[in-house]
Order: C-alpha cells, then sequence, then structure tokens
C-alpha cells in the first residue's frame, strides 16, 4: 500500500515541476498507474491526486490538459464518493469559466465522468447526477453565451442517453428548460434541444411525453414563423423516432397538423414533415391504419416534385443516341441543383417514408402494386443520383416484402415446382410482378450503360433481388440485359467493386434461368469475363471464375447432345487457358485456388472431350491439390464431379493414388472431409469399376469398419452405399469383408437409432451382398447373424434389453433378404411360423418371427395362407403385449400385400371381437396408410361404415385410432368423403364430434395433396367446433387448428379473423372448472380448463412462425401476458413466445414493455419453500432458465433499457448472483436469441 502512495506522491511532486515536459511524463505515468486493476490508493492520496488533475487542466500546455482529462475516467471507478463529487463540482464551475479552453476542457471532463460512471441508479450517480443536472439547467439559461449553451445541451443528452433512469427526479425541470431553447435564434441550439429532448422522451412518464406533444401542438397551432415551425416538426419526428408507441395515442391530433404543413411552400418543411410521417409509421403502424392513404397520396405527390426541371419524355428517347451530349447536360444541372434546389430533399424524404410503409404493411402488398409500384418505376429516371439510389432501395424493399411471403426455394429448379403449396398462396402479389417485369427491364436497361457507378450498382443490386424474387422472370429480356452487363465489366473507368456487382449479378442471372437463353450471346459475354479472370484483383477473378463455371455448364448442359444447335468448341480454348494459368498458380488467394479447381473441374465434367492432350495434365494437378491439406476438400468434390460426368472421363492415370489418398481421408476428424471423400468413392465405384483393381480398393476397406457405428448415423449409410456399390460393380474386393466391415452393420441393424435413410442403404446392402455370392456370408448365414441376438435370453453376456425399433429393423432386413432370394422364401416362412407357434421359444424371437412375417407378406409372397391367419389370431389371445402387438403389426403388413385375402378377414374380426378392437385397428391403419388408392378403392365403403359404427367407443385411445383411420381414409377419396364427415358433425354425440374433428386433423399432412382445395372451403365449418360447449371437443378442435397452422397455414389464413375471438377466449382461466379434490387429509386443486388452455397457448405459438401478417401483435401480447401468470406448462410456453416475439416484433413488445417485465421479474425471484420435493426445486429451475432467456431475449433488442423497469431488472441481474450464473449459462447456449432479425426494429 505504502509502497503506491509513495509512488504516487512522487509522481504528484512532478506535476508541479516548471517543465512541460516533466508535468507531461508525470501525469502520463499516473495514467497508466490508475488503468491497473489492483491499485487501491488511500484517502489522503485520493484527495491529493484529485485536486492535482483538476489543477492540470488548467495547465498553460494543451497535452498536458488533455492527459489530465484521461486520467479523470480511471478515477471515477478507484476513488469514494466524496472525491468524485469534488470533481463534478469543480468541472461544473469552470464550464462557467469566461476562459474558453477552460470551459471546452472542462466540459470534456463531464463527459469523460459520466461515460464511467456506473449504469446502476447507486447513490454515487444519482448524487452525481443531480449535481451536474442542476448546475447545467443552470447553464442553459445563459442565454448571452451561446457556446456554453451549446456544450451544456451536449453534456446534458450524453447523461440522457446513458443514465436518464438516475434523472428522473429531474425529467420535468429539464423539459421545461428545454422547451424554452426550442425557439433560440441560433440553429445549432435548436438541434441540440432536440437530439437532448429524444433522449429524455423514452424514460419519461406518459405524463410527461403529453405534456411535450401538447406543447408542440399547441405552438404549431399558432402558426409561427417557418423556420420555428421546421424546428417544432423537427423535434416531432425525433420524439416518435426515440418514444416509439407513446406517440400513438396523440396521432390524431398530430396527423392533420403535419399533412397542413406540407402545404406549405417551403422545401425543408415538407422534408421534416416527411421524416416525421416516416417515424410514426414506423413506430406506431397500427395506430397509422386509418391515415395510411392520405400518407401514401401526399407520397406520391412529392415523389415527383421537382418544380426547377422538365422531364420531357421524348428526350428520354433520344438518350440513347446522344448519349455524351446529355451526360454533359446533367453534370451542368446538378451543379445548379446541389447550390439552389433543395426540391431533392422533398422528394427523398417521401421515397424514404413510402419504403418505411412498404417493409412495415406486408399486409398491403396488393395494394402496393397498383399504388405505389408504378410511381416507383416512373421515378427510376429521378437525376439525383443520391435520390435515384432511395428510390432503387424502396423497390428492393417492395421485391424482398414479396419474397418474405413467396417460399424461398432455390434459384435452381424453383420454376419446376408449381405444386408447392407456399407458391400457391403467395401467388397474387408476385404474379403482379411478374406483368411488371417488362416495365422494370425497360427502365432499368437504359440506367446500366450510365456513367454513375452508383446507379449502376443500384440496378444490379435490384434485378439481382427481382431474380431471387420471381426466378426465370428475365429469360425473354437477357438480350436487353447483356450489352449493359458487358459495359459494366469492359468500361475503363469502372471500379471493381462495380465489376464484382456486375458478376455477381450475371452468376445469379445464370443460375435462375435456362443455359438455352444464354446460348446465341456467348460470343459477347464470354471475352469480358474471361478478361476478369486474369484481373489481378483477387475478388474479381474469384467471382468471375464462379461466372466462367456457370457459362461452361450453359456451352454443353448435361443431357443436350452437340447437335442441338450450339457449338462449344470455337469457346473451349479461352476458357479453359485462363482458367488452367490459375489453376497452376500456387501462389494466389485461398479462394481464387479453390475456385479455379472447381472451375476446372466443371470444365473436364462438361467438356472433357474437348480438351483432348491437356486432360492428362490437369488431372495430375488435381491430384497434387487432393494432396494438399488446403485444397483437399474442394479437390474431392471436383473428382466427384468428373467421375459421375456422361463423358465418361478417363482417370485410369490417377485411379490408384486417388483411391490411397481418398482412404486416408476416411481417418481424418473432419466431418465433411469424410463424407466428402465417402460420396466421391462412391462415384469412382459405381462409374470407373472397369479400371480398379480389387486390391487398389484394400486401404479403403480397411478404414470402413470405424465409420459404420450408431454415433454418426448419416457418415455410417453413407459407408454403406459405398459397400453396395462395391459389392454390386467390384464384388471380388469384397472377400474379406465378413471378418471387418459386417459385425458392424450387423451392431447398426441391432442399434435403437437405426432408421429412415440409414436402414434403406443397409437393406441395399445385405440385397447386394447376398446376390453378389462372393464372400462366404450366404443366404442362411446372414439371416443367422441377423436373428441370433433374440433368440439368446436376454439376460445373455450383451445384458442389453433388446429395444423395439431394433426388431422391426431386423424384421425389414428378413424380408429384404427373401425378395432378394425368392426360392430360399418357403422355407423361412415355415421356420417363422414354426418360431410362433414353438412355446418354449424367447419371446423376442417370437415377436421378430412374427413382424418378420408381416414384412415378407407386405410384398404379397405369402397369398393368402390360412395357417398364418390362425397363427396371427393365436398370438392375438398371448397373454404378452408385445407379442399381441406385433400379430397387429403383422395382420396389417399382410392385408397390405394381399389385400383381397386378409381385409375382409380383418374387417369380420372387428366388428365381432370387441376386446381385441384396439390392436385390429392397428393392423387397418397401417393398411389405409400404406395402400395404394386403386386398389383400397372398392373397400372403401366397407372400411367406413364400420369406422362410423365405432367412432363414439367409449375408450379414448380406441376412438383416436378410428379418427386416424377416417382421416386417411378420406384422403383416399376425399369429394366422397370429406362431406360426409361434415354431416357427422351434426348427427352424432359429443364424442363423435371429437373423432371426427381428431379425424381432420389426419387429413391435414404437410405435402401438397389433392385435398387441400376441399379442406380450404369446408375447414371452417369444423373449426366452428371451438364454439362447441363440450370441453373435450373443443381442445381436439384447438390441436386441429394447431396442426393447420403448421403443415399448411394456407387452409386458415383466411379465417383467422373469425378463429381469433374463439382462440383467445380459450386461453383465459375458467373458475368454474376449478374444483378441489380431498385426497386424505390434504386437498388438492385440480384445473379441468387447463389442457384446453395450453392447446390454446400451442396454438397461438405455431400462428406466432406462419400467420404472424394475420395477427395483431398487440391483442396477441394482451394474451400472452396472462399466460406468464399462468400455471407451470403454460408459462414455459409464453416465455418462448416472448423470445420470438422480441425477434420478431420488437417494437409491438416495446410498447408493452414495463407489463411484461413484473411477471419475468416474479418468475426470476421467486424462491421454492425450503422442505419442498426435488421435483419442485427443478421445476422452478426450468422456469427461471426459460425466463431468464426470454429476459435475455429482450435484452437484445435495441433500445430495450431505456424503459426504466427494464434497466432496473437488467441492474437487478447483474448484482445477483444466482440470476447472474442463470443468465450466462443461458447466453452460453444460445448467445443473443434475439439477434437472428435485429434488423426489422
Amino acid at each position: 500500500m505504502s509502497n503506491v502512495s509513495y509512488h504516487v506522491s512522487n509522481l504528484l511532486e512532478k506535476m508541479t515541476s516548471t517543465d512541460k515536459d516533466f508535468r507531461f511524463m508525470a501525469t502520463n505515468d499516473l495514467m497508466l498507474e490508475l488503468q491497473k486493476d489492483s491499485i487501491k490508493l488511500d484517502e489522503d492520496s485520493e484527495r491529493k491526486v484529485v485536486t492535482m488533475l483538476l489543477k492540470l487542466l488548467e495547465d498553460k500546455n494543451g497535452e498536458v490538459q488533455n492527459l489530465a482529462v484521461k486520467c479523470l475516467a480511471p478515477l471515477v471507478g478507484k476513488v469514494k464518493e466524496p472525491q468524485v463529487e469534488t470533481m463534478v463540482d469543480t468541472l461544473c464551475s469552470n464550464m462557467l469559466s469566461d476562459k474558453e479552453q477552460l470551459r471546452d476542457i472542462s466540459s470534456m471532463g463531464l463527459k469523460t465522468v459520466i461515460a464511467e460512471l456506473p449504469l446502476s441508479s447507486t447513490g454515487l450517480t444519482t448524487t452525481v447526477c443531480k449535481k451536474i443536472t442542476s448546475q447545467l439547467i443552470g447553464a442553459m439559461g445563459k442565454q448571452e453565451d451561446v457556446s456554453v449553451q451549446l456544450e451544456a445541451l451536449d453534456i446534458l443528452s450524453d447523461m440522457l442517453g446513458r443514465l436518464s433512469g438516475a434523472l428522473v427526479s429531474f425529467h420535468s425541470s429539464l423539459l421545461s428548460s428545454l422547451l424554452p431553447q426550442l425557439t433560440s435564434p441560433r440553429m445549432a441550439v435548436r438541434k441540440r434541444s432536440i437530439l437532448a429532448l429524444g433522449h429524455l422522451v423514452p424514460c419519461c412518464s406518459p405524463a410527461l411525453f403529453s405534456q411535450l406533444t401538447e406543447h408542440l401542438l399547441t405552438e404549431l397551432n399558432k402558426a409561427p414563423p417557418t423556420s420555428v415551425t421546421r424546428t417544432y416538426i423537427q423535434c416531432l419526428a425525433t420524439i416518435s423516432r426515440q418514444g416509439g408507441h407513446r406517440v400513438g395515442e396523440h396521432l390524431e391530433k398530430l396527423i392533420p397538423m403535419v399533412v397542413k404543413f406540407t402545404g406549405v411552400e417551403d422545401d425543408e418543411l415538407r422534408e421534416y414533415c416527411f421524416q416525421a410521417f416516416e417515424a410514426f409509421i414506423r413506430r406506431c403502424p397500427k395506430e397509422m391504419s386509418p391515415h395510411i392513404a392520405t400518407v401514401t397520396k401526399l407520397c406520391l405527390q412529392f415523389m415527383t416534385f421537382d418544380p426547377n426541371y422538365n422531364y420531357d419524355d421524348d428526350e428520354q428517347d433520344e438518350e440513347d443516341s446522344m448519349d455524351i451530349e446529355d451526360g454533359l447536360d446533367e453534370e451542368s444541372d446538378d451543379e445548379y441543383s446541389d447550390d439552389d434546389d433543395m426540391s431533392w430533399k422533398v422528394r427523398r424524404s417521401s421515397i424514404k417514408c413510402l419504403e418505411a410503409l412498404i417493409s412495415s404493411r406486408r399486409d398491403l402488398l396488393l395494394s402496393f402494386y397498383s399504388s405505389i409500384c408504378p410511381a416507383l418505376l416512373a421515378r427510376f429516371k429521378e437525376r439525383e443520383e443520391n435520390v435515384r439510389a432511395d428510390v432503387f432501395a424502396a423497390f428492393s424493399t417492395l421485391l424482398r416484402q414479396t419474397r418474405v411471403g413467396s417460399s424461398p426455394r432455390g434459384l435452381v429448379g424453383a420454376s419446376s415446382d408449381p405444386g408447392s403449396s407456399k407458391a400457391e398462396e403467395e401467388e397474387p402479389a408476385v404474379a403482379v410482378l411478374k406483368k411488371q417485369v417488362p416495365l422494370i427491364v425497360k427502365t432499368l436497361h437504359r440506367q446500366l450503360k450510365e456513367k454513375s457507378i452508383k446507379s449502376r450498382q443500384g440496378c444490379f443490386g435490384l434485378l439481382t433481388k427481382l431474380s431471387h424474387t420471381v426466378p426465370g422472370a428475365l429469360e425473354q429480356h437477357i438480350p436487353a440485359l447483356i450489352p449493359g452487363i458487358v459495359f459494366s465489366l469492359t468500361d475503363k473507368s469502372t471500379s471493381s467493386t462495380m465489376r464484382i456487382d456486375a458478376l455477381s449479378f450475371f452468376h445469379v442471372l445464370l443460375l435462375s434461368h435456362p443455359p438455352q437463353a444464354f446460348q446465341p450471346h456467348m460470343q459477347v459475354l464470354l471475352p469480358p469475363v474471361v478478361a476478369c479472370v486474369e484481373d489481378t484483383f483477387y475478388k474479381i477473378t474469384s467471382e468471375a471464375l464462379l461466372v466462367t463455371q456457370q457459362l461452361v455448364r450453359v456451352m454443353r448442359p448435361h443431357g443436350q447432345n452437340t447437335a442441338a444447335g450450339f457449338d462449344a468448341k470455337p469457346f473451349v480454348r479461352e476458357v479453359f487457358s485462363v482458367t488452367l494459368k490459375r489453376l497452376q498458380a500456387t501462389d494466389i488467394d485461398q479462394e481464387v485456388k479453390e475456385r479455379a479447381i472447381s472451375c476446372m473441374g466443371h470444365m473436364v465434367c462438361h467438356l472433357g472431350d474437348h480438351l483432348a492432350a491437356e486432360l492428362q495434365g490437369v488431372l495430375v494437378i488435381f491430384l497434387e491439390r487432393l494432396k494438399n491439406e488446403i485444397t483437399r476438400l474442394t479437390a474431392v468434390r471436383t473428382i466427384t464431379l468428373i467421375a459421375a460426368s456422361p463423358i465418361k472421363v478417363n482417370l485410369s492415370s490417377i485411379l490408384p493414388e486417388a483411391l490411397s489418398v481418398l482412404g486416408s481421408f476416411l481417418r481424418k476428424n473432419q466431418r465433411t472431409l469424410k463424407l466428402g471423400s465417402l460420396a466421391c468413392l462412391t462415384a469412382l465405384v459405381t462409374h470407373h469399376a472397369a479400371s480398379i483393381k480389387p486390391a487398389a480398393l484394400e486401404p479403403v476397406l480397411s478404414e470402413l469398419p470405424a465409420l459404420v457405428d450408431e454415433g454418426d448415423m448419416h457418415v455410417s449409410q453413407v459407408s454403406i452405399t459405398l459397400l453396395t456399390c462395391m459389392a454390386r460393380a467390384c464384388p471380388s474386393s469384397l472377400a474379406k469383408i465378413s471378418s471387418s466391415v459386417l459385425p458392424g452393420v450387423f451392431r447398426l441393424v441391432h442399434s435403437p437409432l437405426l432408421q429412415g435413410g440409414a436402414l434403406a442403404a443397409i437393406l441395399d446392402f445385405i440385397q447386394a451382398l447376398v446376390l453378389s455370392k462372393t464372400s462366404n456370408m450366404g443366404y442362411s448365414q446372414l439371416l443367422r447373424s441377423l436373428t441370433e441376438p433374440f433368440h439368446s435370453s436376454p439376460s445373455s453376456a450383451d445384458g442389453g434389453i433388446i429395444h423395439r425399433q431394433s426388431f422391426h429393423s431386423v424384421a425389414r432386413c428378413v424380408a429384404a433378404l427373401t425378395s432378394a432370394c425368392p426360392k430360399e422364401t418357403p422355407g423361412t416362412v415355415s421356420g417363422l411360423i414354426q418360431e410362433v407357434k414353438n412355446p418354449g421359444s424367447p419371446e423376442s424371437a417370437r415377436v421378430l418371427a412374427l413382424l418378420s412375417l408381416g414384412e415378407v407378406g407386405r410384398s404379397g409372397s405369402l397369398g393368402g395362407s390360412k395357417e398364418v391367419q390362425g397363427v396371427i389370431l393365436q398370438a392375438f389371445t398371448s397373454i404378452s403385449e408385445e407379442v399381441k402387438t406385433a400379430a397387429s403389426c403383422a395382420l396389417g403388413s399382410m392385408a397390405v400385400g394381399s389385400l383381397n385375402d386378409y381385409l375382409p378377414f380383418l374387417l369380420k374380426e372387428i366388428s365381432t371381437q370387441p376386446r381385441r378392437q384396439y390392436l385390429l385397428l392397428h393392423s387397418l391403419k397401417e393398411v389405409i396408410s400404406a395402400c395404394p388408392t386403386s386398389s383400397l378403392s372398392p373397400h372403401v365403403e366397407s372400411i367406413w361404415a364400420l369406422l362410423i359404427q365405432n367412432c363414439e367407443c367409449q375408450e379414448e385411445g380406441t376412438r383416436n385410432l378410428v379418427a386416424e383411420c377416417l382421416g386417411k381414409l378420406t384422403l383416399v377419396d376425399p369429394a366422397q368423403l370429406l362431406p360426409r364427415l361434415k354431416q357427422q358433425l351434426k348427427a352424432g354425440s359429443a364424442l363423435a364430434r371429437s373423432t371426427v374433428v381428431t379425424a381432420i386433423k389426419f387429413t391435414i399432412v404437410d405435402q401438397p395433396a389433392p385435398i387441400d382445395s376441399l379442406l380450404k372451403d369446408c375447414i371452417g365449418d369444423f373449426l366452428k367446433m371451438l364454439q362447441d360447449k363440450d370441453l373435450n371437443v373443443r381442445r381436439v378442435a384447438l390441436v386441429m387448428f394447431n396442426s393447420a397452422a403448421h403443415n399448411k397455414p394456407s387452409l386458415i389464413r383466411g379465417l383467422l379473423g373469425t378463429v381469433l375471438p374463439h382462440l383467445y377466449k380459450e386461453t383465459q382461466i375458467k373458475k368454474d372448472l376449478i374444483r378441489e379434490v380431498e385426497m386424505g387429509p390434504f386437498k388438492h386443486t385440480v384445473d379441468d380448463g387447463l389442457d384446453v388452455r395450453k392447446a390454446a397457448f400451442e396454438c397461438m405459438y405455431t400462428l406466432l412462425d406462419s400467420c404472424l401478417e394475420g395477427l395483431d401483435v398487440l391483442q396477441f401480447l394482451d394474451h400472452v401476458e396472462e399466460g406468464l401468470k399462468d400455471h407451470y406448462d403454460i408459462r414455459m410456453l409464453t416465455f418462448l413466445m416472448l423470445a420470438r416475439l422480441a425477434s420478431l416484433c420488437p417494437a409491438a413488445v416495446l410498447q408493452r414493455l414495463d407489463r411484461l417485465v413484473e411477471p419475468l421479474k416474479a418468475t426470476c425471484t421467486t424462491k421454492v419453500k425450503a422442505g419442498s420435493v426435488k421435483q419442485e426445486f427443478e421445476k422452478q429451475e426450468e422456469l427461471r432458465r426459460s425466463a431468464m432467456r426470454a429476459v435475455a431475449a429482450l435484452l437484445a433488442v435495441p433500445d430495450v433499457e431505456r424503459s426504466p423497469s427494464m434497466a432496473d431488472f437488467a441492474n437487478q441481474i447483474r448484482t445477483n448472483a444466482d440470476m447472474a450464473s442463470i443468465y450466462q449459462s443461458v447466453q452460453g447456449g444460445e448467445g443473443g436469441s434475439g439477434a437472428e432479425s435485429m434488423d426489422m426494429s
């Protein structure tokens, strides 16, 4: 301690030296000392340091003064409160001094101190803020010295921006001292006062906000001089931007006022008016709804406001011929407009206002296409470059909004998918846009030849967005666009960014349009692109290589023979030589290397037969790149491409070495490399088996056992696909497989995780293996290996209980084996039947035998064997549930294989055997799900009648099965059966109604289906069940609604207006459904309405994802707010919703923030009573984590901590160790979950 004090006092002594260099060095050393965390000063040293630094602020040397100011920052956190106060007092009194230099340095000092004060509303911050504020309010009143006023306003803005929570008590006095400044004769004072008011608005009380707005309104009503009006309107725009939703309640009075002022002949005032409109639209979209028509009309009127310039239409047509003179004219216009003409500001602000409108009201998109779109297109001719950029930006926003709705399919092949359900919904806007495409191209293609780089970049950006929004729409217009692209690539004065933009647009164009559209223009297109490949700037080269790669595809698309009219030969040489140059170079950028490999790969793949002698040299380079760690992944992908090429490129020169290198990659940790190498090997083995010697595959085979493992199913699947290709293409290589890879494959078959693609790969492999007859694993050995684990008793050495999934996997494998060797089938089937009949065999073996019979029967190879039916019926009487379930599965599968033999038997059993009904219905469900429509049609009537008989069954499980069967059966013949389901609603009891509504849930599938259009017309009738008097019917109606919203939102979008009120009604707690149950000495509360409420909140959560634009978010938030205080399950759901809303509609969440923070705070601070059970603690912990996730998402919203309640809560989290640790762990898990769509705020 004393050591530090000694050192510091030493420095202080030097600071009094007469030599300025001594003072400078000592102050610098002190600053370094203060920046150390370890430093601790005693009281005396603190006082001395503070006094000395304040004295140095008046030093004659400017550099010493600056250093002294810098020392204040670390000092604030190191000294005690009284010293900070001394600092502030002195700085404030210096602010009012007559010496200008001292004033400036002191105001810098104050800003430094404010920036260092702790954010929490602790004693220190509050005291300091009070001190500074009262002094500053005094300083602002000093009319005679403007610079003092400006500094004071500046410091005040800083303080309000950072610490407004600590200044609550001063808010009203600040307001009353800031308002008079708005009439100050000095422009700078007015501007800074507006800034300060903007910082005050977010955290002041509603009453103060109203007072401020009322003041502005009253003043504006007095019709003040134009300069003052400007200030007031500017202030209005600022407080609207900062205060957001609060302006909403005053809009009725404000809008007419602002509209009135747009009529005043003053360009700047009009600009501010439109800025105010823009702020209103962005911050209060809902409250602005009634005024949108007025504002749009004004914007459209003023976006063409250019009184000093005549846009002559015929001049436009001559433009192309008079290129040079026109350019000169334009420059002289610009010179004039910059100085005197302010009308461009009006045009720009009205266009920005339109952009705000487009981006905040997606629901009005179609009307925008009729009103705003033509006006924007007409303004593409705007003469001011900056304004034209805004026109482009607004049009891009329109395109982006159109694209948000239409499904985000890829560029390639997007047009080949007309049946996609989402495409149908969004058609109207996209259809209107398609009609506009010729006009867009007509207006843009002229601009692509302009000198102005900014304009051209805007055009390319817009065209790129257009290609993404409506892929393929520019096909007819490609000849018009090509000159523009070529001009930007070849023009000497073009900057590199311009070239990159032109290339990246060209790339998008090539991807989204068919090759035939470009082939006629190859002569013009290729030279400039080739020149770009040779450019010295690596970014241009890299972008040009991407384009070249697509052009190669255009020259000869796969599946097109050369006779089809386009001959690529003349162009091959020049493309090849530049690409080869880039491919050979080793001292170039990584991205260029990779793209050169890829581009050359495409050349070999599409045009390999034109390369003749050079081909082998290229392949050798590929082999080198394959051995290089940096380029190996790209090389692997390129070799895969070449191997599968229809040109059949001869790879024999590099095959042996490539195989061993690829084999070594299978050992690497990098997963993408492993998967790439496996795909490459598969392509090589499939297409080039003739050139591969079995010995060459050994290094690969030795790596495969480690890859076939349930730890990574996808890698296993790809590895097994490779083995299948080997078994088919070069079977001799698999001779030693039984000891190496096969045990792993069987382990995988018995794994509970096996399903989907990996299972399909194994089935293929087993069939290929048994047909290849190479390894010593024939039919019977394979069968034994598959079924062995099921015959041993469960307590065997493996010790594992066999998982249900592995029974199904093995049964599928057995069926695959029998279908590959039909001669063996009868023997296998009789063996399986014996297994089921044999009472001595273990249960697992009987279950497997039943499932295997089912799978074998699925292919129809059992016929209508009476013996099998007997075996199944006998199994239904078994005491083991597992055996019964397996029997019902087997019966369903067999019936799929031979419908006429088994279905009548199945239906008869269902009606005569009520005790087995559940199992038999499972079999029926399998039949309805798996049979093709054509074979089911004759039986529909008999199945339907049986199901309708059973739809009032008392047992809920059976009822749900009946509903699923009904739903899936309706998909077979929707036109006939859907109306019948509708009839059932009127006919039956509550149980029947709930079954029918659940059946509808099963007709909604996530792929497009013929039933969709019919469902859309009548789903409203089924949703009326939300008003049913029976609680359970309402619940299943909600579940069905949720399924529709999730899988096919188009069905319900139009009905939201009628459905939402009933949905919201179900989220409320109903007292009459809560009852008390006595359990011995305890009373227990049961809430019968909980399940319905939960279903309702689940629907709300789904609607957020699929139908956001149909929701009134503020009304939605009211119910979320109620849910935050509800039962555990519902709170968990509403926390998720809140986090989602924070990222989707931050503005609305900020409006309700104060009401949302309280329940979150309550959850995070609740403690479980001591002595509660462990589950209670876990539940509460989970709740707190979930609430904290919602808080983290809220804190990611910009400006959220301007709300005093949120700032306080954030502070509480930071200071409370327990909450801080939860917050940290939540942040670590999903860093800034709200950040994904922050740009929408």
